[in-house]
């Protein structure tokens, strides 16, 4: 089994579908949290169920809020409102993760990932 990640509610079938589909283990907020949730409970979720969070939602992409060093992982998708993007989104971060198939790898850090690239902050 790959990496384990929970998708926050913002995250679209298709997403979670491409990642379970590249054998990793994902969990949807609505199964373990209130969709509703404060931000702070549902990286405190992700905490409790050692996984990697995945948001759309750009305020886990705030490192002042929510600093990276702190979690076992974020992974922020950038679509800018172009759900037209999400196969190259996709397809970045699956060959990424491909290549960074330990979950030590993400601990600490922030993933902004991008059509064009993934930017890494720490």
């Amino acid at each position: 089994m790959g990496l384990r990640f929970l998708a926050d509610h913002c995250i679209s079938n298709s997403i979670v579908q491409s990642l379970r589909e590249s054998n990793h283990e994902v969990f949807k907020l609505k199964d373990v949290l209130p969709v509703e949730s404060a931000d702070r409970h549902v990286i405190d979720k992700a905490q409790e169920m050692n996984a990697i969070l995945l948001s759309l939602n750009g305020d886990f992409a705030d490192i002042v809020t929510f600093p990276p060093r702190k979690y076992k992982g974020i992974v922020a998708l950038q679509m800018r409102n172009h759900p037209e993007s999400i196969p190259h989104l996709m397809r970045r971060l699956t060959a990424y993760l491909v290549d960074h198939p330990a979950l030590e790898h993400y601990r600490g850090k922030l993933l902004v990932v991008e059509p064009d690239r993934i930017r890494i902050r720490e």
